[in-house]
This record gives structure tokens, C-alpha cells and sequence, in this order.
């Protein structure tokens, strides 16, 4: 077979992401798997069941591109109880296959060659692949110390003429923590007279700890004006592998992303939509995920207490950094390796998401896993 020799890579230095290798080696070796964030447990039944009910009723083709009715209604609703921000259902809010596709359609929107976006490391790795397939340019701010505090004055120094966009991510994937009411104003202030599009990813706005709050972009006038913020029923509802989730944005912005969404899948999983749109109705089954999770989360840190590991308490997400410098001082991505190889657990190696590979000997663990898997797991990080 004749190969064709000018074909240029637009990610040339794209590797298989950390979550592909670790996953594949806990396969390999058999390991419990606290690596990827999934929930080894099952979906509702309710829920399940809702899908089901839904194809029998027909709902079986095509939605409406940017969603069904009734859907985009009940999520609309649903920001204005929590957050008191009234979006159109007609004309500002997108289901999308997954909030990692309304990502990418909020970058390819807007992000024309040259532009420049801010993106705060550690950071989920979607974000920079995508910007530089649209031919932007990644301008990366590293979060300071092991509690990954944002300086808000470097990232006001870092903005220039060509800045287009700033990624932001809260309650934050890798680190657990989440971005206050105070960091929220001050970005809202550095942002005000500026052109820039905020880009806000909370698809684990639900799982919040220890009394506090969730601030999405949607609460500040100032950042709602200019943010499309991203979020995700599969890691609300412990199905990430229907790949449902939706953007909420102003009709300018809105308008722009609709071009993007039709020509990339042009709608989402129909009897999913129906299912959810019932579900939500009852606010339980979103505002109890934090009571939930952070049963799991304590569980897990009770069961590590004797254990040589440190940690402060993750503030959000079901992710849980552990600091292991009192083990071993190798680096966390040969750690985490020999954590699969020789003791059968999988983690996830934090320095690969920060600038430089900054290594605070750290590893991620996920704690959306049955009480089953986590005392397991438990048991092997108290012997090392």
C-alpha cells in the first residue's frame, strides 16, 4: 500500500494522555484502578430506567441540534435556583456530547491563529490540544504551592493584546481544590474592559465538601456576560460513559459555538436527554452528591490515617491528592509505575498537568469507587 509522505501532524508531540497509560497498566497488572475518574459503582436505577422508558416511547432519532425542550428548560431552572443566573433555554444553552466536545467547540469558536489563551496548571489535558488545533497559542500559568493558589497578578501581567480566552476549572481536576468567592471577583475585575471569552469547566459542580460553596462563573454578572461555562451529567450521575453534558453562554457567544456543535455531532443522545430531563426535576438527585462523596472522600482519609502518606482534604471533585515524600523521594511518575508493578494500585502521577513537570510528590487518587475498593486500596498505601 502506497504511503502518502506530506501529511503534517497538527499535534506532532501529542502522546497517549496519562489516563490511557495508567488505566492500561492496572490492566496489565491487575491492579485496583484509582487512576481514571470513573465510579466503579452502578448508575440509578431510576435513571436507567427513565432511558429505557424513553425508547420505548420513540425517542430514538434526531433531538433538536441544540437539544430537547424540555432538557434545556429543567438545566435553565436549575442555574437560576442555584446561582440566580436566568439563561434563554432557546438561545443559550447547548447539550453536547460530553463537556469535554463543549470545550472543544467553545476554543474552535473562537480561537483564531495567533490568539493567545491563559490556561492555569496544573490543568485538564483537553484544554492545550485543542487551542493549538485551532492554531492559538497556550499561555500557562502555574497554580503556586501544594495548594495551587492562583496569582492573580501574574495572570493580570500575563494578558496582552492577543489574549482571546482564559480557561479556568473549579471545583479543579487534578488537585481537588476549588476557586473561591474572593478569586472569582478578582478574575471578574482583571476580565472587566477587556474582549476576553471566559471559559469555565464545572462539570464537578455538584461535589462540593465540608459546607462549601460552588462559584460558577454564572454568579458574577461580570464573568456570565463573557463565559460559556461547560458541565457534565456523567460525572454528576455516575455515567461517564454516556457522554451527555451541556454549555450555557450568552446568545453572542451562543450563536458562535451552535456553528461549531452542528458540523461536530450536530446532536446527542435523544433518549438520554429525555431521561435526564425527568430525573433533575427532583433537585435530590444532584444536591445529595456532596453528602454522598464526602462520605466516600473520609472514608478513604480515615482508612490512610496510619498510612506515611500526607494530605489536606479535597475541597471538590471525587479526587484526593496524597503526598507520598515521606516514602520515597523518586519522582511521581516512577512512584506511580512502581505502585502498579509491585503493589497493585493505580494512581495518577500529578506533575505530568504542571509546568515543567513541577513534581510535588504527589499522586491523584479517585475516590468514586464502592467502600469495597477503597478499603483495598486503603490497605496497600498502609504498608508502604
Amino acid at each position: 500500500m502506497p504511503v502518502l509522505r506530506n501529511i503534517s501532524s497538527k499535534l506532532p508531540d501529542t502522546t497517549p494522555s496519562i489516563f490511557s497509560l495508567m488505566s492500561g497498566m492496572a490492566n496489565e497488572y491487575n491492579a485496583i484502578n484509582l487512576s481514571q475518574g470513573f465510579p466503579n459503582f452502578e448508575t440509578d436505577k431510576k435513571l436507567k430506567d427513565l432511558v429505557t422508558k424513553a425508547m420505548n416511547n420513540g425517542y430514538n432519532q434526531y433531538p433538536p441540534s441544540h437539544g430537547v425542550e424540555e432538557l434545556r428548560e429543567e438545566i435553565i431552572n436549575k442555574i437560576a435556583n442555584l446561582y440566580d443566573k436566568e439563561y434563554d433555554p432557546e438561545t443559550e444553552i447547548t447539550l453536547t456530547a460530553g463537556a469535554t466536545q463543549a470545550l472543544y467547540c467553545a476554543i474552535t469558536a473562537f480561537i483564531h491563529p495567533g490568539d493567545e489563551v491563559i490556561v492555569l496548571k496544573p490543568a485538564y489535558d483537553s484544554y492545550e490540544p485543542t487551542i493549538r488545533i485551532n492554531g492559538g497559542k497556550p499561555v500557562l500559568i502555574q497554580l503556586k504551592g501544594e495548594d495551587y493558589k492562583v496569582d492573580w497578578n501574574e495572570v493580570n501581567k500575563a494578558i496582552t493584546p492577543r489574549t482571546r480566552m482564559i480557561v479556568i476549572n473549579t471545583p479543579h481536576n487534578p488537585t481537588g481544590t476549588i476557586l473561591s468567592e474572593e478569586d472569582m471577583k478578582n478574575l471578574e475585575q482583571i476580565l472587566d474592559g477587556t474582549d476576553i471569552i471566559l471559559l469555565s469547566d464545572e462539570v464537578y459542580e455538584h461535589l462540593i465538601f465540608d459546607g462549601k460553596e460552588h462559584q460558577s462563573a454564572s454568579k458574577f454578572p461580570g464573568l456570565s456576560e463573557r463565559a460559556v461555562v461547560c458541565a457534565s451529567f456523567g460525572k454528576t450521575f455516575h455515567n461517564t460513559g454516556w457522554k451527555t453534558g451541556y454549555c450555557v453562554a450568552p446568545e453572542y457567544l451562543m450563536k458562535e459555538i451552535w456553528k461549531v456543535h452542528e458540523v461536530t455531532v450536530f446532536s446527542v443522545n435523544h433518549p438520554m436527554q429525555r431521561a435526564y430531563a425527568e430525573y433533575i426535576k427532583k433537585p435530590e438527585h444532584y444536591l445529595e452528591l456532596s453528602p454522598f462523596y464526602q462520605k466516600k472522600r473520609d472514608l478513604f482519609l480515615n482508612l490512610i490515617e496510619q498510612s506515611r502518606f500526607s494530605y489536606t482534604p479535597s475541597s471538590g471533585t471525587y479526587f484526593q491528592l496524597l503526598n507520598y515524600s515521606e516514602i520515597t523521594q523518586e519522582n511521581d511518575v516512577t512512584f506511580a509505575e512502581k505502585l502498579v508493578k509491585e503493589n497493585g494500585l493505580a494512581a495518577i502521577p500529578v506533575s505530568v498537568f504542571n509546568i515543567d513537570q513541577k513534581d510535588h510528590k504527589q499522586l491523584r487518587f479517585c475516590f468514586a469507587k464502592t467502600d469495597e475498593t477503597l478499603e483495598r486500596a486503603a490497605e496497600i498505601l498502609c504498608k508502604l
